[in-house]
């Protein structure tokens, strides 16, 4: 259990999301990230030399990724520190956050800026050197797409990860429960867009990116989004023959940043928007869940950090999931015996996409801002990532 680090309350922000090859797809990731994270300190007042420490989350390679971190560091505004780059596929954003909050409990860091960034569209083509292949041909490896299509361990695409999850969900699973869910998020992410986007403004910070070379164009809502129905989700078939999910109930590619200030707790008083509201990170847990069974992970990840702050799943108000495809929440829900459509309020990685690194950083802002509505308490964000990994992490708000 944590005991000293700290988010200010208001002290992050997450970009728009854009469908991959939409409205971001021109702009490198760090550049991106870092211009717009030195635009919202600066609407903030906060000075980028407060900072003592900086770490990057991203997943998808891209050009001086080598220096990554250290030039995002610069861009930002404080070429002094140093910083670390994380990337571990879905779960970046939170694994990110809590390496800065265990800097925190040890004292190795006092202030640390948590910048979350990808850009699925345009992923890399590599080109590997192979002597011995025949003729000395290279091996070559679409980034994104070979990466999502298959797992060097597991030997499957991640679509038959989450047949493979549908198949152990205890009383069965249907793909009409699967259309049912995840139409109950899309009425939950629409909660988010009512009163003119009022709750996505808590948090939400416009992006500028690049229209052409000489005009720059300002993205300041999620880019993208499907429109569903009942009628819409019953018309589609099973990508998987004898399976339950479509491309209805699975998330898509998308592109963006966010960034998370993890801090003291005295700190996080000075920066918060509202001092009377503390954010207090608390736990966290991860796991591995057997080969192909990725949407398994987010229960013994949320076990674990449930376990470490002392607590269960019924002292949890709200409740954020990283959920590439609707089984993972309806296997979660079964397993800890809660109700599948009071999870995710206000939006969720099914819905709005992933972009991968900054995918966690947004829903643990929503979590918080959902919770401070609801009047403080206990809140859980949990999530599945690629090689059948998860991550938990329980937050405390209060005031």
């Amino acid at each position: 259990m944590y005991t000293k680090s700290f988010i200010p309350y208001g002290g992050y922000y997450s970009s728009p999301f854009a469908r991959w090859q939409g409205s971001l797809q021109n702009d490198h990731p760090v550049e991106l990230a870092a211009a717009t994270a030195k635009r919202w300190l600066g609407t903030k007042n906060f000075d980028p030399k407060m900072f003592d420490y900086l770490i990057l989350g991203k997943t998808v390679t891209q050009r001086h990724t080598f220096y990554c971190a250290q030039w995002a560091a610069a861009l930002i505004g404080n070429p002094d520190i140093s910083a670390l780059y994380i990337s571990q596929a879905c779960t970046t954003s939170v694994t990110a956050i809590n390496q800065a909050a265990l800097g925190i409990e040890c004292g190795l860091y006092s202030n640390v800026y948590c910048l979350m960034t990808d850009r699925v569209s345009n992923g890399p083509h590599i080109i590997w050197p192979n002597p011995l292949g025949q003729g000395g041909q290279v091996v070559v490896e679409n980034w994104v797409l070979d990466n999502f299509n298959f797992d060097p361990w597991g030997q499957k695409p991640m679509i038959e990860t989450a047949e493979n999850v549908a198949r152990l969900i205890k009383g069965g699973v249907t793909k009409e429960y699967c259309d049912e869910v995840t139409l109950r998020r899309y009425e939950q992410y629409a909660d988010a867009l009512a009163n003119d986007r009022a709750f996505q403004k808590r948090y939400m910070f416009p992006v500028e990116y690049k229209k052409s070379k000489k005009e720059v164009g300002i993205l300041e809502s999620d880019e993208g989004i499907t429109s569903t129905t009942k009628e819409g989700l019953a018309n589609l078939k099973p990508l998987i023959p004898g399976g339950v999910l479509t491309y209805g109930s699975q998330t898509h590619p998308a592109d963006g940043n966010c960034g998370v200030i993890v801090t003291t707790r005295e700190k996080a008083r000075e920066l918060s928007s509202d001092p009377k509201i503390e954010v207090q990170i608390i736990s966290y847990g991860y796991a591995r869940a057997p080969k192909a069974h990725m949407g398994m992970a987010p229960v013994p990840a949320a076990q674990m950090a449930l376990a470490k702050a002392g607590l269960t799943i019924k002292d949890i108000k709200a409740i954020k999931t990283h959920n590439p495809f609707i089984v993972n929440d309806i296997y979660f829900a079964r397993e800890f015996e809660i109700d599948v459509m009071e999870m995710n309020n206000y939006g969720s990685s099914i819905v709005f996409g992933h972009p991968q690194g900054p995918t966690a950083g947004r829903l643990i802002i929503e979590l918080i801002e959902e919770m401070v509505m609801l009047g403080g308490g206990y809140g859980m964000f949990t999530g599945c990532a690629a090689g059948d990994t998860g991550a938990a992490m329980i937050l405390k708000i209060s005031g």
